[in-house]
């Protein structure tokens, strides 16, 4: 079983890599994995708790339908136009900056898929207007938001903590300055990457799609006049999330799908735009995201389904265990690749704690070292998982194939995680 699972998830990437339709593919492979490991069942309940997510649906759907409004009401090409200049003088540094708003946002929002698609609804059109290449504008938010890992939202680190006999805090605090010279590793990685392939921001790529946008959608910008009002329409719902919070908490916590809305009705009273046609343009928004957003993520749950019904992800696992000896390389590089797998770095990260890391001094390290560094590994590898929630929604938003995505981010996540685990 674990040699057929193997092959068909090498199978899977390889035919996706080839651009073969991915809902299909992962669907095919999880039913595949699913029936050798005697679980059909198993399809059709990963099928369905995947398209009622309570977390994942709403918040996908209301970000898209949001983006729709904001292009119906040009308050998107306001808020390009208003910071068009900057773009211009600041364009070598437009990549490396959006990485580390990012990530910095993202320990206001813990949530991988909740930061990806507040921000990415905003920064991924920004970049694609200032002419950086699609798929690397989506990699640049998603390569964010392991951020995220050293938030007080993180469940980790307060199980960290509890191993450790310590409080949270005090994770928090030791595995930050790792952390943030990490980022660092990753974020140049990122922007050495995208000037080798040209794909940062370029001013061909940004007057081919200011002419599109002009055809498309019937606008002049040499005559264009930016409302700053209207600019800061798209900004709404991210501020919110931010302001609200729980490490911020200058207002009561707002979800992202409120935020969305709240955003929504400000674009219609701003603009004095049409109502009937927001609301059908939100709605079809809605619609597109579950077809082509939450679709991918549907038939993503039933392939790691099926790689659990075959043992892989728990042989993966206790491989991870298993190697006490090397316990700096376990903790790195076994959650980093279970996440780019699976799409989550949660369960091995958790394993890993519960099962190694109690033992980190008979090692050499410290209990809050290792702990640290096998969740933040997870959560880096997840930011380079072409199956992972926050990688469909970036990769949604820009319209490209999320192995694009996770092409681009696979040396620069790579090199951070090598220099967390030098680090920790």
């Amino acid at each position: 079983m674990l040699i057929a699972g193997a092959i068909l998830v090498i199978l899977t990437f390889v035919l996706i890599v080839k651009k073969y339709e991915a809902r299909l593919v992962l669907f095919c492979a999880g039913l595949i994995m699913c029936l050798i490991g005697g679980l059909p069942g198993d399809v059709m309940k990963a099928f369905t708790k995947a398209m009622v997510n309570n977390s994942l649906v709403p918040t996908i759907c209301t970000v898209m339908g949001f983006s729709y409004v904001m292009k119906l009401t040009h308050c998107d090409q306001h808020l390009v136009q208003s910071i068009s200049t900057i773009l211009h003088k600041g364009r070598a540094l437009l990549v490396p900056l959006s990485f580390l708003l990012t990530w910095w946002i993202s320990l206001a929002i813990p949530s991988a898929s909740g930061c990806a698609a507040a921000v990415g609804s905003i920064l991924i059109p920004t970049l694609i207007a200032a002419g950086v290449h699609p798929a690397m504008a989506a990699a640049t938010v998603l390569a964010g938001t392991w951020g995220s890992a050293i938030s007080p939202g993180n469940a980790h680190n307060p199980f960290v903590a509890d191993l450790a006999g310590t409080d949270m805090m005090t994770v928090i605090i030791n595995e930050t300055p790792a952390s943030i010279i990490a980022s660092l590793a990753c974020v140049i990685m990122l922007t050495i990457y995208a000037a080798l392939r040209n794909e940062g921001a370029s001013d061909k790529r940004s007057q081919i799609y200011l002419a599109k946008m002009q055809a498309d959608e019937k606008l002049s910008f040499e005559d264009f006049k930016v409302n700053p009002i209207h600019a800061l329409v798209p900004l709404i719902p991210l501020f919110l999330l931010i302001l609200g919070s729980k490490q911020i908490g200058i207002l009561p916590e707002i979800s992202v799908p409120l935020s969305m809305l709240i955003g929504v009705i400000l674009g219609l009273l701003v603009t004095w735009s049409d109502a009937q046609e927001v609301c059908r343009n939100f709605f079809k928004g809605m619609g597109d995201a579950y077809s082509n957003v939450i679709g991918l993520i549907v038939c993503a749950s039933v392939f790691t389904t099926g790689m659990t019904a075959v043992g892989l992800t728990g042989a993966l696992t206790d491989l991870m265990k298993g190697s006490s000896s090397l316990a700096a390389a376990a903790g790195t590089f076994g959650p980093f690749f279970i996440a780019v797998i699976s799409g989550s770095g949660d369960a091995a990260a958790f394993a890993f704690n519960g099962a190694v890391t109690p033992f980190a001094e008979h090692f050499g390290m410290t209990i809050m070292d290792l702990g640290s560094l096998a969740q933040i590994a997870g959560a880096m590898g997840r930011s380079m998982s072409p199956v992972a929630g926050a990688a469909i929604i970036c990769a949604g938003l820009a319209k490209v194939n999320p192995i694009e995505v996770s092409k681009r981010n696979a040396l620069p996540c790579l090199a951070a995680a090598i220099v967390l685990m030098i680090l920790l």
